[in-house]
């Protein structure tokens, strides 16, 4: 039996595939949406920052977006991983679990993988206590004790950018980091106090995080941590050797094309400024550019139907 061949396979089911898939099946394309794995934010119990889906738990965002795409006959779900992905621009081979399938062209939208620290307390605090993104999270524990855990120089500033919800925060540097004086100065200046001592462990209580233990053994109080982990890219996406950026995302064009022609990326894998409502925005923009590039390639080959 001859392998299916897509106009398009969108590797991830996330806000950006799901997105991605829509607008390709509005678009009469044949569209193969590969979903499989643990979702990132599978921690959270709520989506926040999404216009009309503000406070929709994750799962039901992603059962709502599913259920629109069955009215689109040439976009096919399908909860398998994708092992391997091969060939060229037009004629990729795409090895799943389940079954091998062709392809025109290849949307990565696999999202980033968060290489959480090996701090005492995190794994079990992280997305209900701690978090990344304070415009996803932050005005549900609006005024609370935060404290920010800054991982390089370049982010010291992240601290101020927390007054904009509370009055309490801490900036912690773990020790490895120096202030430079015009930073020490907007951060007293903001109330922002300063604490330099590696930390050892995280606290919790019956209602979540209630204190951050340094390496002497004395604790501060906190109910909120913020950090940034580091992140690196899914199994899939490293395979392909696809030209990444200075910070370990994948490059794009205007069009968001990567270096290799025909594969197409959309979402966190592309950019640390991250959220459900742009990874959305990026998987429609994506798309519309794919399908603006196949359709003309088609329609002048003779082969668009």
């Amino acid at each position: 039996m001859k392998n299916p061949v897509y106009d398009a396979v969108i590797v991830g089911g996330g806000p950006a595939g799901l997105a991605a898939a829509l607008t390709l099946g509005r678009s009469r394309k044949r569209v193969l949406l590969c979903d499989s794995g643990p979702r990132r934010n599978a921690a959270a119990v709520h989506m926040h920052n999404f216009v009309t889906r503000d406070g929709t738990p994750p799962d039901e965002v992603r059962r709502i977006a599913r259920q629109q795409l069955e009215a689109y006959s040439s976009v096919e779900i399908d909860d398998a991983r994708v092992e391997e992905i091969g060939g060229e621009a037009g004629a990729f081979t795409v090895r799943l679990s389940s079954r091998r399938v062709e392809a025109r062209r290849i949307l990565l939208c696999t999202g980033m993988i968060d290489e959480l620290p090996e701090l005492e307390g995190v794994r079990e605090l992280w997305g209900t206590s701690i978090f990344i993104c304070p415009y996803c999270h932050a005005w549900e524990v609006q005024d609370r004790r935060f404290a920010y855990l800054a991982s390089s120089a370049d982010k010291l500033g992240f601290a101020l950018l927390l007054r904009s919800w509370t009055s309490d925060v801490v900036l912690l540097t773990g020790g490895k980091l120096a202030i430079p004086p015009e930073t020490g100065a907007q951060l007293a200046a903001a109330g922002v106090r300063v604490e330099e001592r590696p930390v050892a462990r995280l606290i919790a209580g019956g209602a979540g995080l209630e204190r951050i233990e340094l390496s002497d053994g004395e604790s501060l109080p906190c109910e909120i941590l913020f950090m940034h982990p580091p992140q690196r890219q899914v199994a899939i996406v490293e395979s392909l050797e696809l030209t990444l950026d200075a910070g370990g995302y994948v490059a794009v064009d205007p069009m968001r094309e990567t270096s290799r022609r025909g594969i197409y990326a959309a979402g966190d894998l592309t950019s640390p400024v991250q959220s459900a409502v742009l990874s959305a925005a990026a998987g429609m923009q994506t798309a519309a550019n794919l399908n603006h590039a196949l359709t003309l390639e088609l329609a002048t080959s003779g082969s668009l139907r």
